[in-house]
């Protein structure tokens, strides 16, 4: 599987309430809602002018801060095809795998990526390729490719009852 998208790329320690602002935690339930808000603190035009399979690059430990998954949920609703970062808080990190929405840990690639360029992720070989260069990562174990192919845990699971016969 290859995504190719453009980017969007932020720094450091950008919380979860810079993610998905946190006066929303409790009014939007509808994703496509929470989805018009995305980033909105932080970037104003990102939730207007964002596009399907579109790609974040971030620093270093996002995602840090209160553990609702609204600010994966949010991002997904926006068609963000995956997040490449220094790091992830540990908690976001799992949410973004349990919502099925790709997580790349590759520093060098994004000390080398520009704001809007655009690049491909090559799953297969997992290799980002950028204009600069091309930037090996690590691979995801077999099952967490699994449950991020069929669009997170829930789908995953319904998926693994379906095909043992235990649900129709």
């Amino acid at each position: 599987m290859i995504m190719t998208g453009k980017v969007w790329k932020y720094g450091d320690d950008v919380n979860t309430d810079v993610i998905f602002p946190g006066r929303y935690t409790y009014t939007l339930i509808n994703e496509n809602e929470m989805g018009r808000h995305a980033l909105e603190d932080l970037d104003p035009v990102f939730s207007r002018k964002c596009a399907k399979g579109d790609i974040i690059v971030a620093g270093k430990n996002w995602g840090c801060g209160s553990a609702r998954e609204q600010a994966v949920k949010c991002l997904k609703a926006k068609g963000i095809g995956a997040i490449i970062a220094k790091g992830f808080a540990r908690i976001y990190y799992r949410n973004c795998l349990n919502e099925g929405l790709i997580t790349i840990v590759c520093p060098k690639a994004v000390d080398s990526i520009e704001d809007g360029e655009e690049v491909s992720i090559d799953f297969d070989n997992s290799v980002i390729k950028t204009r600069k260069g091309d930037f090996p990562f690590s691979p995801y174990p077999k099952f967490v490719r699994e449950l991020v192919e069929n669009g997170g845990l829930l789908p995953y699971i319904k998926k693994s009852l379906r095909d043992q016969g235990k649900l129709e």
